[in-house]
């Protein structure tokens, strides 16, 4: 039985007790002789009735008032206008109650989500000022002491000029990062797709990064010999920044006088390209957060190294406009292996 008809047999029930107590007090009272079944039988009408007549006038009661509720909640739901007839029939309270437990549960979610994106808006905020406040105190620094006197010796001057834009050009690639990941991830991106030979790209980044490799005395190299093209089909530019940035960190934290290897696999519709270094590894506790804007396991090191600590998050957000995947393995002081995948070519 539902909450109304509950309540009002519930209501009748007493009633009809009170009915058939009056009824044998009235009896006595007047001193007429009333069958106890005449008025068990009043009794029994009169309950029969009242059930009816309470049943109605609750199941109305209760339902012009939670229709209201249940109506908004349920549009609230289903983002839409329904119909108010159509809510009262399909309405019962164990229904309201559902939908309202799902609503609160939904709005509790939300709730979660707000307090993660404010969180996230705070580190965001506080990493790109942390990031651009040293290069901006070093121009102060360096134009200060130009200022100072240090302007009038042309070795001196030269050399913190020289620094001071040393500090804008950093802050412009922090800014040209951002401005690439926002891009990315608003899908303002136009992708040129194109077939190309994976293996003569990675040759090329080689070449592009010998003098960094030289400074640290990084080996570059392919894991084995291919001596046939390997096409896949993706916007080669950005492939290209994929594997710079992946490479450039690779000799970074890699080992002085070690070495950094690429592999190809083929995996019938992909290829997987494998970027690995010998270097300090990532803790495990790290690897879930490293493809986040900013985040350094090694905050000093990293600064030390340079770079903007936006690369790998636009290395991740390329590979994903490309529907790829990009994975991490690392053991601390054994070396990283970054791996994704690109189409294969038809």
């Amino acid at each position: 039985m539902d909450q109304p008809g509950f309540l009002a047999l519930t209501i009748s029930l007493v009633l009809g007790c009170i009915v058939f107590v009056i009824g044998i007090s009235l009896g006595l009272w007047i001193n007429k002789d009333l069958h106890w079944q005449e008025i068990l039988l009043f009794s029994i009408i009169t309950v029969f009735i009242a059930y009816l007549l309470f049943r109605f006038a609750v199941h109305q009661f209760i339902y012009s008032k939670v229709k209201i509720i249940y109506k908004n909640i349920h549009d609230l739901k289903v983002g839409n206008d329904a119909d108010e007839d159509e809510v009262v029939r399909t309405t019962d309270l164990d229904m309201v109650t559902r939908e309202v437990s799902e609503w609160a549960e939904q709005r509790r979610n939300e709730i979660q989500e707000l307090k993660a994106r404010e969180q996230f808006r705070r580190e965001f905020i506080g990493n790109i000022s942390h990031e651009l406040k040293t290069p901006i105190f070093n121009i102060q620094g360096y134009l200060l002491t130009l200022l100072d006197g240090a302007l009038d010796d042309p070795e001196i001057n030269r050399k913190y000029l020289k620094r001071a834009n040393k500090s804008v050009d950093r802050m412009i690639n922090i800014i040209d990062d951002l401005e690439t990941i926002s891009n990315l991830e608003a899908n303002r991106v136009h992708l040129a797709y194109s077939d190309f030979d994976i293996i003569s790209l990675v040759k090329e980044t080689f070449e592009l990064l010998e003098e960094n490799a030289k400074e640290r005395q990084v080996e570059l190299r392919l894991k084995k010999d291919y001596d046939k093209p390997l096409k896949v089909n993706a916007d080669r530019q950005k492939i290209e920044q994929v594997l710079i940035n992946l490479i450039i960190n690779a000799i970074k934290y890699g080992k002085v006088k070690g070495k950094v290897e690429v592999r190809f696999y083929d995996m019938h519709n992909n290829i997987l390209i494998e970027i690995s270094d010998d270097g300090i590894g990532i803790p495990q506790e790290d690897i879930p957060r490293i493809f986040e804007r900013f985040y350094r396991v090694d905050k000093s090191r990293s600064r030390e190294a340079g770079g903007t600590g936006l690369g790998l998050s636009i290395v991740k957000h390329i590979i994903e406009v490309h529907k790829q995947t990009i994975n991490v393995r690392s053991s601390e002081n054994a070396g990283s292996t970054f791996s994704f995948t690109l189409k294969k070519s038809k």
